[in-house]
């Protein structure tokens, strides 16, 4: 109420002034902020191999809120970022990911498949991030990828290893998987957690506080001004992805999403820019 009591006191100089009112009334009605956040989905993927150092690198030079990443363990426990259980597609190698020690991960080509210029690009550790973030403090959201293959101890191994680099505080984990994201909870480490999905449900929001989750993680084909109020109002936050185009990332920033996942992470500041300056 005090930010719409400001807004009133502007003082009346007709007919510009009423417009600025009304123009500020009205995003803060429809609650866009400046502050939703721009998660760079699996770093700046676009431009760069994705869930890779560099990726992460271009993210941050590009002025990303934060990091979106997959995490999946080796067969000799060894939490690493990638999405696919599959090896195939994003590096040079066969077979699944839980089939191989790190050392023998790490020997694979995992950016050549994007361009010559990330030719030995390697598969990261989840601990290479949260390593090259300490002095950066991004904020991240970590996928757990347990939703087709079981890793046991997925949850203990990364919540140890947010602890361990003090990053619990700037973390939500998220998942398909439901029954492990509330094993965080649990565990009660303190740590975020958010339920991911791309499917409608009527029961969406009550099953997410329920499981005492911060926030819903939407596919884009879910998002309307309905759900977001809803969500927010039962005191959950609501994150969409994946909004790659200037008109997907609009809607995202004028319904008032608090955040959202995109590949082209400048493009979505630059979006989010250029909408507070029009709008002041």
């Amino acid at each position: 109420m005090l930010e719409i009591a400001n807004i009133l006191l502007i003082p009346l100089t007709f007919p510009v002034k009423l417009k600025t009112i009304m123009k500020k009334l009205n995003l803060y009605i429809r609650g866009e902020t400046m502050s939703t956040i721009i998660y760079a989905h699996r770093g700046a993927s676009k431009h760069a191999p994705e869930n890779t150092m560099p990726a992460f690198e271009l993210a941050y030079k590009h002025g990303a809120d934060g990091i979106e990443t997959d995490v999946q363990l080796t067969k000799d426990n060894i939490p690493v970022l990638i999405h696919d259980e599959q090896l195939n597609r994003t590096t040079n190698g066969t077979g699944f990911v839980k089939d191989f020690t790190y050392n023998e991960l790490k020997q694979l080509d995992a950016g050549s498949w994007k361009s010559p210029h990330f030719t030995d690009t390697k598969i990261p550790r989840l601990d290479d991030l949260l390593a090259w973030n300490q002095g950066k403090q991004l904020k991240l959201n970590v996928e757990l990828k347990n939703n087709i293959i079981s890793y046991q101890g997925l949850e203990d191994i990364v919540c140890q290893k947010l602890n361990e680099y003090k990053m619990a505080k700037q973390t939500v984990i998220s998942s398909f998987n439901h029954a492990s994201i509330t094993k965080v909870n649990d565990k009660n480490v303190n740590i975020d957690y958010a339920l991911l999905t791309g499917r409608r449900n009527r029961t969406l929001i009550p099953y997410s506080k329920k499981i005492k989750a911060k926030g819903i993680h939407i596919g884009y084909r879910l998002l309307s001004n309905r759900l977001v109020t809803l969500a927010n109002e039962n005191k959950l936050y609501v994150a969409v992805y994946t909004v790659n185009s200037p008109i997907t990332i609009n809607k995202a920033i004028r319904l008032g999403c608090q955040a959202l996942f995109t590949d082209v992470p400048k493009l979505a500041i630059d979006i989010k820019k250029r909408r507070f300056a029009e709008r002041n």
